[in-house]
């Protein structure tokens, strides 16, 4: 076994060399008289236990116990201090500095010295082994088991530190939020393996990135974030967020599946944003959210005028919890009109909140509700009333109107909602060809297999679908052929500009294309009598605008229409 000793005491050496060599072990020594000559023996070579006195000239044995406990765990060794003093506070001291064990000089025998050194020997061993485990529970507890990455305690807490230290100098630091476009897409589609696996190269190409000394965390689910510090512009955070756009690019690859993923990043600076930590996050998860509505794969900085915005966007969605219980919101409808007769045939349900004596039209209120749980209840409340007053006016008037309801992809991926509608048409005995259900085709892209499932089994039941909003910006054809598709609606900016030739003939060549696919065509946005005259030219069916009536209460239906 070796044995370092530190003693600046030939005769005290010399007698614990003795006092060892009267046991049967084998002992190989090496002895220094100083601090620093023991810290440089150690250098050379591996020892088992140090042997280390206490009271030495220029620097004392605790020195150098500090000096060894505060280097990495495998240039550590087992250490037994060696002193005269039989003062408790010194034993205490020295074990608290990180030594196995303290002995007297005056009571060191052979079987008390050796025993002293085997026990010093394991106790180090079992302190190695319960370091080992406390680092990888810390590892555990700081680190996203997933991707490896820190986990949003150990983010929270890199942030909080970065923010003390920085007034210190002038450099800026830049909170980065980013999460993964329409992931939840993925997950749905292909399952949670494969995102996961997604998230973990995601993670590692993102890393290859970033110059090392950032903090990059998973802070849940596909969101992450990033610690860009010492940085002297915001142009340095631009380019860096850039890199990391840049770095998705490439589809990823996962068992043969091709999977294209974007993401939005949000981005608020210290000091310029704010210097406090919760306040950088919420600012950077404002801006995150920007990016989205920008159009998904874009970088956006927080302003100031986002947190006005989301200030009012959050008193609206609190304000949506419960309208349905409080009996707030109201239906208006819209006349469907024949267009060679210029009769009405069916009718229109829009939502409108009415709140704190004002009315809200949807464009204010309906996508803060598709980001809540608030849209499912208030989309059931759409669906039972619309039903509820078109049984009511058919019985009355003994007529056969249709009523056309709006239906979000919060709903679409719904997997009750069918069986809702269903119940609904039943209660109030109103036949399924006579309900027909409005979709845009933003809601086909969010979450188009659960889509297909949904409108597949709505047309089952006899109800009729129809594409909202189609030629105002992006139109698939694809979705005629893949949906079970009855009604396509032109929208309205093209029949408010169809005095213009090309617009004119956009329209023309929308229609024959319908035509030619026997789908029903409605006419959105009459707005005068030459639109009309254009849509009974081209043989449109329907047609709805405030040339013919603007959506209005039930009640002024009944007394202008019925």
């Amino acid at each position: 076994m070796n044995i370092l000793i530190v003693d600046d005491d030939i005769v005290d050496r010399e007698s614990i060399k003795r006092t060892l060599n009267q046991s049967t072990t084998h002992w190989d020594f090496v002895e220094t008289e100083s601090v620093d000559e023991g810290l440089a023996a150690f250098a050379k070579q591996k020892f088992d236990v140090i042997l280390l006195d206490y009271r030495m000239p220029q620097r004392d044995g605790i020195e150098l116990l500090l000096e060894l406990r505060n280097a990495p765990l495998e240039y550590s060794v087992a250490i037994i201090m060696l002193s005269n003093s039989e003062e408790t506070e010194l034993a205490l001291k020295c074990v608290r500095a990180g030594a196995q064990d303290f002995l007297l000089k005056s009571e060191v025998t052979s079987s008390r010295l050796k025993r002293a050194i085997l026990q010093s020997k394991a106790r180090y061993e079992l302190e190695q082994q319960l370091h080992s485990s406390y680092q990888q529970a810390k590892k555990l507890a700081e680190h996203d088991a997933l991707t490896g990455l820190a986990n949003r305690y150990s983010f929270e807490e890199a942030l909080q530190m970065n923010i003390t230290q920085k007034p210190r100098d002038q450099s800026k630091l830049a909170l980065t939020l980013f999460d993964l476009d329409n992931f939840k897409f993925i997950n749905d589609t292909h399952g949670h393996a494969v995102g996961d696996e997604i998230l973990k190269q995601v993670a590692q190409r993102v890393s290859l990135c970033l110059r090392g000394n950032e903090v990059f965390a998973r802070l849940g689910g596909d969101e992450f974030a990033i610690i860009l510090s010492n940085l002297h512009s915001v142009d340095n955070a631009t380019r860096v967020t850039q890199r990391v756009l840049n770095s998705l690019d490439e589809p990823f690859n996962v068992s043969g599946i091709v999977i294209k993923v974007g993401a939005s990043i949000g981005i608020a600076m210290y000091p310029d944003n704010s210097i406090n930590a919760n306040d950088l996050l919420k600012y950077a998860d404002i801006a995150m959210y920007r990016a989205k509505k920008l159009g998904r794969n874009q970088i956006c900085f927080f302003e100031e005028e986002m947190q006005e915005q989301f200030l009012q966007r959050y008193q609206v969605e609190a304000n949506l919890i419960g309208a349905v219980e409080r009996n707030e919101f109201v239906l208006h409808y819209q006349p469907i009109f024949e267009t060679a007769t210029t009769n009405v045939i069916g009718f229109e349900a829009l939502i409108r909140w009415n709140f704190q004596n004002k009315l809200y039209f949807p464009e204010s209120f309906i996508a803060i509700a598709e980001c809540s749980h608030a849209m499912l209840d208030i989309g059931r409340w759409v669906i039972e009333q619309a039903i509820y007053q078109i049984s009511v006016w058919n019985l009355r008037n003994r007529k056969s109107f249709s009523m056309a309801i709006n239906l979000s992809s919060i709903q679409l991926a719904d997997r009750t909602i069918v069986s809702y509608i269903k119940s609904m048409m039943e209660k109030y005995h109103v036949q399924a060809e006579l309900i027909e259900f409005e979709l845009t085709e933003i809601a086909l892209l969010e979450n188009s297999k659960q889509a297909v499932k949904t409108l597949e089994a709505l047309s089952d039941l006899g109800c009729r679908i129809s594409l909202d909003d189609f030629g105002s910006g992006f139109s698939s054809v694809a979705h005629l052929q893949n949906f079970p598709i009855n009604t396509v609606k032109i929208d309205k900016s093209l029949l408010i500009a169809s005095e213009q030739p090309k617009t004119r003939a956009l329209i023309e060549g929308f229609s024959a294309m319908l035509h030619s696919l026997a789908l029903n065509i409605v006419a959105e946005g009459i707005e005068s009598e030459p639109s009309l005259q254009l849509c009974q030219k081209l043989n449109i069916q329907r047609a709805q605008g405030y040339f013919l009536s603007k959506p209005i209460e039930a009640a002024s239906i009944e007394e202008n229409y019925l």
